[in-house]
């Protein structure tokens, strides 16, 4: 049953189930994804032959539906700045091998115009997600690379002259041999769509260590008796800004009947660990206390509720009035009560119990160790033609396009080298 019911992507002759032993490939990919696609096609360009192996019945999973099907598939103002990683310095060789320049042309060559959107997301003026596919899998079609769909690998052994990849592929079992294979499997989120860990167990049965993994890019959950609260106030969207110790974001942040998501709780959700507190500017760029001051001269008798409602929503209003002096009106407000007003606008104080999980995660944070790759090549060094790129690599990129960057390059890198 296709995960795609939908989808209008077209099965090409690549994609065939004409599964001849093959012997010649330069490299097999493990994953048809980003990473894996853009590698396929950049290493075609070279005269490179492989073989890439993808466990769903189409390629670019993801990728069909990221950005609500629309694939925000670059940022313009994307840098190694906007990346996690236990060694942030390692992804800087790869962005400079590969640039967002790079991507625009890339896919202006091939037919696909880029849009900005909001904070340099940038997302084909068709607004459909299966053009970007189509552009890998008409190359790929095109370069003569293989693609084996509904292939499932068990196991990679190495060999004295590199590798044999045993796979499941439509049920029957296949073995392949290539002189090197890339890992680009992905990460943990969204195990509906195929998502497991078996680059990262790859990466430990070949010795190679793995910092912790945990969703990033997810939404925030609220438990207990903070729960209701949250709850009423589902479907209601603020601009905020939200922060901690190690990072700051300013966008919306959406109340939902088990906590809180939207733009800037994604994106702090990867700086976020359980049990720690973050921090809401209900009011950013603009001074409450300032506000309530000027209001407090001009109209003094109107009520705090109204004034504040007046800013959100009612219902946002409402919510806020039980830890509100909101009976009263703006003239009768003492200057503790202002700063008791401004503590909470400004510096408003969320505890979440956890978060909703790989199910729900856009990306993983953590992977394979960077201090086992070579950045330069993004091959294993105690492995040799043994390459891991995107997600199952400990580089975990910002909400907006990033992510897709730093796929696309390692995509690239690897392709160089293999």
């Amino acid at each position: 049953m296709s995960i795609f019911p939908n989808s209008d992507i077209c099965e090409t002759s690549v994609m065939s189930t004409n599964l001849v032993k093959q012997t010649d490939f330069d490299a097999i990919i493990i994953g048809g994804g980003a990473c894996g696609l853009m590698c396929a096609v950049q290493a075609g360009l070279l005269g490179k032959r492989v073989l890439v192996l993808e466990k769903n019945d189409r390629v670019g999973a993801k990728i069909l539906i990221s950005g609500g099907g629309r694939c925000n598939y670059t940022n313009l103002y994307a840098t190694d700045q906007q990346f996690i990683s236990q060694n942030p310095h390692f992804c800087k060789s790869a962005f400079s091998q590969w640039t967002v320049d790079d991507t625009i042309s890339f896919f202006e060559t091939y037919g696909i115009t880029g849009k900005e959107k909001t904070l340099g997301q940038l997302f084909p003026v068709s607004d459909k997600a299966k053009d970007v596919v189509e552009v890998f899998t008409n190359l790929c079609d095109d370069l003569g690379q293989e693609i084996w769909v509904n292939a499932e690998v068990k196991i990679i052994e190495k060999t004295d002259d590199g590798f044999t990849v045993r796979a499941e592929v439509n049920g029957k079992q296949e073995y392949i041999s290539a002189t090197s294979v890339v890992m680009a499997a992905g990460g943990l989120p969204i195990p509906k769509m195929g998502a497991t860990d078996f680059g990262l167990r790859t990466a430990r049965n070949f010795g190679l260590k793995v910092t912790d993994t945990a969703p990033a890019l997810v939404p925030l959950t609220i438990t207990g008796k903070d729960q209701p609260w949250y709850e009423q106030l589902s479907g209601n969207s603020i601009f905020c800004r939200v922060w901690n110790d190690k990072a700051s974001f300013e966008e919306n942040i959406l109340f939902t009947h088990w906590g809180l998501s939207g733009p800037a709780i994604l994106q702090i959700s990867s700086y976020w660990k359980p049990g720690e507190t973050i921090n809401i500017d209900l009011l950013p760029n603009q001074n409450i206390a300032d506000l309530i001051q000027q209001e407090k001269e001009t109209n003094g008798k109107k009520m705090l509720l109204a004034y504040i409602a007046s800013l959100y929503t009612r219902k946002f209003a409402e919510a806020l009035s039980d830890k509100l002096p909101s009976e009263k009106n703006m003239a009768s407000l003492t200057k503790a009560e202002i700063e008791s007003i401004s503590a909470l606008i400004h510096e408003f104080k969320v505890k979440p119990a956890g978060d909703k999980g790989y199910d729900k995660a856009e990306v993983m944070r953590g992977g394979v160790a960077t201090d086992e790759l070579s950045s330069k090549t993004l091959e294993a060094k105690k492995v040799p033609g043994l390459f891991f790129g995107g997600e199952c690599v400990d580089v975990t990129g910002w909400l907006g396009g990033y992510n897709f960057q730093w796929a696309w390059a390692s995509g690239f890198v690897i392709a160089q080298n293999i």
